[in-house]
């Protein structure tokens, strides 16, 4: 039972983070939808260490060097999620209050993203069966 509170924070945590993305697009002062592309680095940052971690389990090692590329490419992907929200508010592009959004919902919608994981990957869990 605890899980299913635990999967319902998480889903609440997600929608809060895409919030503050969305209010950073729509508010009717800032009107440019620029600050959304982070959703494309939401999209990516959890591939590489997929499937790194497929490789690894059917190669046996924990720290190969396959891991540590994956951790590499995803932490590039998630210093870009916030790159680019300073970049665009730094060239005008968007305004400082939504690139402060942009940045608040990155924090939120990437611990959500760690904390699924964490969740997943227990092997004591119900939900590692899936």
């Amino acid at each position: 039972m605890a899980g299913i509170k635990g999967l319902v924070s998480l889903a609440f945590a997600g929608s809060i983070g895409m919030t503050f993305v969305i209010l950073a697009c729509a508010l009717p002062q800032f009107k440019l939808w620029w600050p959304f592309f982070v959703v494309l680095f939401y999209v990516l940052c959890p591939i590489p260490t997929m499937i790194a971690r497929r490789h690894t389990d059917s190669a046996g090692g924990t720290n190969s060097s396959c891991m540590e590329t994956a951790i590499f490419i995803t932490m590039g992907i998630i210093v870009s999620s916030f790159a680019l929200p300073i970049v665009l508010a730094r060239a005008t592009v968007i305004m400082w209050g939504a690139c402060y959004l942009t940045l608040a919902g990155n924090v939120i919608v990437y611990l959500t993203i760690i904390g699924f994981f964490t969740i997943f990957d227990m092997d004591d869990s119900d939900y590692a069966m899936w």
